[in-house]
């Protein structure tokens, strides 16, 4: 392992757990300003919103400045916001300030260009494992740290200290980034050219391998950022959880993805191929989803969502690498970019709509139709296993 590789995983886990932390919170801080199941939702997907941009800019701007001063600002900025986002005056200002924390903190571009930087591509997967374990760990963790130092009361005061410690995190992830990470070459002075996405889309629709993953990842994630959105009000409506609960909640989800990502990916795609342990992903999420509301037990709310990380954790980075390998090297840049933008767009419109289904239908409707929907696209999942070879794995 490259030793300049380790602060930034340490950098990456900072971060995620002041980013994670928030999400508990945000079914009982939208209740603040009297948010219905929309109004909650969309205080999810600003974020996502905010991040779209955010990929954008400052992976073209890391390669002008270097990774290293893009990440100490980003993470500064965001850190910040997270100060503005406790004293938020209304539902609005709260929304709005989501979207600049989202912003600031897409920097998964650049993060993924410093591992491109310090791996040499035969042990690029292996390096995007570890770096995704360190956002497992954030995710699993922070949460926890939220539910922990969250008030009972449905009052702004008593989420702002766990906000705070939010905004604490970034800071600490900004100084280390200053102080401890190094950029593994020289900043170019000029920005990558920007997606080509016309042409991405023209490609991709031409290519049936490449046009089911595209829809797999869009359906998949819509699902999957949806329920996330949506499981803090159904618990709190049926196992009356508070913040608190939740949190320990969260740290099984985040335990799901981890175990996913350190234990089973390699060695399941090394066995089955990477179409077959997409679809057994996909599975995954549709059976936890399903039986969410079948069992409606609190030890059973807790496991499955913890299953449901998991299959999100094994189907998605799976799909996006098998994309990466079936795209050749002059159009990586445009494919990849509409890939980002596809799942950033589900992850924007979907949770606001499962949250009108949520209020407007039935609260476990959104459980049923995220358990059909995934169900479908495992059939496109299941296709692929006939058009894709296995990819050879490099230790």
């Amino acid at each position: 392992m490259d030793k300049r590789l380790p602060p930034l995983l340490v950098a990456v886990f900072i971060n995620i757990a002041g980013f994670s932390l928030i999400l508990p919170l945000l079914p009982f801080y939208g209740q603040v300003f009297d948010a219905g199941p929309f109004g909650i939702a969309l205080l999810f997907a600003a974020y996502s919103f905010g991040n779209v941009f955010g990929e954008i800019h400052w992976g073209r701007q890391s390669d002008i400045w270097g990774r290293r001063k893009v990440l100490a600002l980003t993470t500064c900025v965001a850190g910040l916001s997270y100060f503005a986002f406790a004293f938020a005056p209304t539902l609005w200002a709260a929304i709005l300030i989501r979207v600049v924390s989202g912003f600031f903190s897409g920097t998964m571009s650049v993060a993924q260009g410093f591992i491109a930087d310090v791996s040499t591509p035969e042990k690029r997967a292996k390096t995007m494992g570890l770096f995704g374990a360190a956002f497992s760990m954030g995710f699993a963790f922070g949460p926890v740290i939220g539910g922990l130092f969250a008030g009972e009361e449905v009052a702004a005061a008593s989420f702002r200290l766990p906000i705070f410690i939010a905004g604490g995190f970034s800071l600490i992830a900004s100084l280390w980034c200053l102080t401890v990470l190094r950029d593994a070459i020289p900043p170019k002075g000029k920005g990558a050219p920007l997606p080509r996405y016309s042409d991405a889309f023209r490609f991709v629709g031409s290519q049936p391998v490449l046009l089911r993953l595209f829809i797999i990842g869009f359906f998949g994630i819509a699902a999957f950022a949806s329920m996330e959105a949506i499981y803090g009000l159904w618990s709190e409506e049926n196992f009356g959880w508070t913040a608190h609960d939740l949190g320990w909640a969260f740290l099984a989800i985040g335990s799901g993805g981890f175990i996913a990502q350190v234990f089973l990916i390699g060695p399941l795609v090394a066995r089955f191929g990477e179409a077959r342990v997409i679809a057994m992903g996909l599975a995954l999420l549709s059976l936890s989803m399903l039986l969410q509301p079948v069992i409606r037990l609190p030890i059973s709310g807790v496991l499955l969502m913890g299953l449901l990380m998991a299959g999100h954790s094994l189907a998605f980075p799976t799909a996006g690498a098998l994309i990466s390998r079936n795209t050749p090297p002059e159009r990586q840049g445009s494919t990849m970019g509409l890939l980002m933008a596809t799942n950033a767009f589900s992850r924007i419109v979907a949770p606001p709509l499962f949250g009108m289904i949520y209020g407007s239908i039935a609260h476990d409707a959104p459980w049923y139709i995220g358990a059909a929907m995934i169900a479908l696209v495992i059939i496109l999942a299941l296709q692929l296993v006939k058009h894709t070879r296995p990819a050879r794995i490099v230790n």
